[in-house]
């Protein structure tokens, strides 16, 4: 006990700073990028903007691609591109490049569900009176979604927080690396399930923001 207790402290206030890195920088990344393929794909395939199947079709091949591969696989595969880029891939930021990827196609799909859900006659009437493609996005298509662009944002940052412990497994550090190291190669089950009730907290305290927030915004 007193051993798994030192382990925690001296371990735990880096680890969890490494995965808060890891989870926001490529929450943000996933998010805005992911948020401008959506646009694209909803743009491209409604017939109320400038519908274009073959860049929907080509774009959503992309998506579907990346996403269709497990995340283990894609972090394996993606490990040359991180040290062609850092000279280290087993770092956060080498694991903030897996993760980012990975997040970009899972939110892109997401948002353009949220866009999907808006009304066509509220965009029609918007059309009617003049109104340019920038302003019926920023002014009725985000507003109509935000709800669930909100809980789409929440449910993205959950999963790249199971992410970033995979990530960890092949040394990227954080809670992952601290797991393994510590709770599997050294057999402190009691850092194992530490790290087990701190991840429910955190995901358990994010999803209630996260859902209060998007009551807030709902018309």
């Amino acid at each position: 006990m007193n051993e798994t207790l030192e382990i925690l402290q001296q371990n735990l206030g880096k680890a969890l700073l490494d995965t808060a890195y890891m989870v926001v920088v490529s929450a943000i990344i996933g998010v805005v990028l992911g948020t401008l393929v959506a646009l694209l794909l909803y743009l491209t395939e409604n017939r109320l903007f400038t519908p274009n199947r073959a860049v929907n079709v080509i774009i959503g091949f992309i998506v579907n691609a990346i996403r269709s591969l497990p995340f283990l696989i894609l972090m394996v595969v993606l490990i040359p591109v991180a040290q062609l880029i850092l000279g280290d891939p087993y770092t956060p930021t080498g694991g903030v490049i897996s993760l980012s990827i990975a997040a970009v196609p899972f939110f892109a799909r997401i948002a353009e569900s949220a866009f999907s859900e808006v009304d066509p006659g509220l965009l029609e009437a918007a059309i009617s009176t003049g109104a340019t493609t920038r302003q019926i996005i920023f002014e009725a298509i985000f507003p109509q979604a935000l709800p669930s662009f909100i809980r789409g944002v929440v449910l993205t940052v959950i999963s790249l927080i199971g992410y970033s412990a995979m990530v960890g497994t092949i040394g990227a550090g954080g809670i992952g690396d601290m797991a393994i190291q510590y709770g599997y190669n050294r057999y402190e089950t009691g850092v194992l399930v530490a790290i087990v009730v701190i991840l429910i907290v955190i995901v358990q305290i994010i999803q209630w923001i996260g859902d209060a927030i998007a009551r807030k915004v709902t018309h």
